[in-house]
């Protein structure tokens, strides 16, 4: 079992910056893929940023170049750290993950994902 507890959501300008962090608890197994995922009311669920120990990091299209996601294993940490924000990175931000191993690329569905946290706001104004 894994419990993820989000942070650092917010409202913030266009043009700003932004960190989340999810802190993770209840695995002995530190070398699990992570991720943020991120969902508004009219859109399903999508994967932005997904890593784990081994691979490169995937970004989705809409967020490559302004997102950077980042693990620290010593803390069970990960973060997002968000730059140069649009009004439409506006949206519920989810850490996730998985202790199942894919081959391949680190997975960028929700499909793959079993362990969620509750989730954080951040709203950028424009």
């Amino acid at each position: 079992q894994v419990q993820l507890v989000e942070s650092g959501g917010g409202s913030v300008q266009a043009g700003g910056s932004v960190r989340l962090s999810c802190a993770a608890s209840g695995s002995t197994q530190i070398d699990y893929c992570m991720g943020w995922f991120r969902q508004t009311a009219d859109k399903e669920r999508e994967g932005i940023a997904v890593v784990d120990n081994e691979r490169e990091p995937r970004y989705a299209d809409a967020v490559r170049g302004r997102f950077t996601i980042s693990k620290d294993n010593d803390k069970n940490i990960l973060y997002l750290q968000m730059d140069s924000l649009k009004a439409e990175d506006t949206a519920m931000y989810y850490c996730a993950a998985t202790l199942t191993y894919y081959e391949g690329r680190v997975p960028l569905s929700q499909h793959e994902y079993n362990y969620w946290g509750q989730g954080t706001q951040v709203t950028v104004s424009s």
